[in-house]
């Protein structure tokens, strides 16, 4: 019981300072021009957003249910998760905060949010192919080295 209530409030500290931090404060206040709250303008774009959220909602519960730990670094999972979105593509956390910000920039028609969500795309492909992976390759091996040769990067597969 104590072990299950550790992770999850290890997943929600993640959550409201990672995500929370640079997926809707930093957007917001990006959006927000001589200390006035940003206005929505394209309702069509809550859809975007909510499913940005619900794809991490999946992550981080598969990163707990099936891995023991949680997106952050330095509290990841135990083993190689390679369910749920991780079947289709091995970055969905990213994806998901990407859909995140690109639906705020949408929602507020914010140019720069826009810019911000294109930097933050870059930086999370950089972070990646320059830092996460030969991380995670050293920490699991030839469970890490077949889940990505059979699982692509950034483009989902559905199989």
């Amino acid at each position: 019981m104590f072990r299950t209530l550790s992770l999850v409030v290890r997943n929600v500290v993640f959550t409201i300072v990672v995500p929370g931090l640079g997926g809707v404060w930093a957007p917001w206040s990006l959006a927000s021009h001589g200390g006035h709250g940003p206005t929505p303008a394209a309702w069509a774009a809550l859809p975007v957003i909510a499913a940005g959220a619900a794809l991490y909602a999946w992550c981080v519960w598969n990163f707990a249910a099936v891995g023991d730990g949680t997106p952050g670094l330095w509290d990841a999972p135990a083993r190689v998760v390679a369910t749920g979105p991780y079947r289709w593509v091995r970055n969905p956390i990213y994806i998901a905060a990407l859909l995140v910000v690109l639906g705020q920039a949408w929602l507020l028609r914010s140019l720069p949010v826009l810019v911000y969500a294109v930097g933050m795309a870059a930086f999370c492909h950089l972070f990646v192919t320059g830092y996460e992976e030969r991380r995670l390759g050293r920490r699991f091996g030839s469970a890490y080295a077949e889940y990505r040769r059979t699982v692509p990067r950034w483009i989902p597969r559905v199989r």
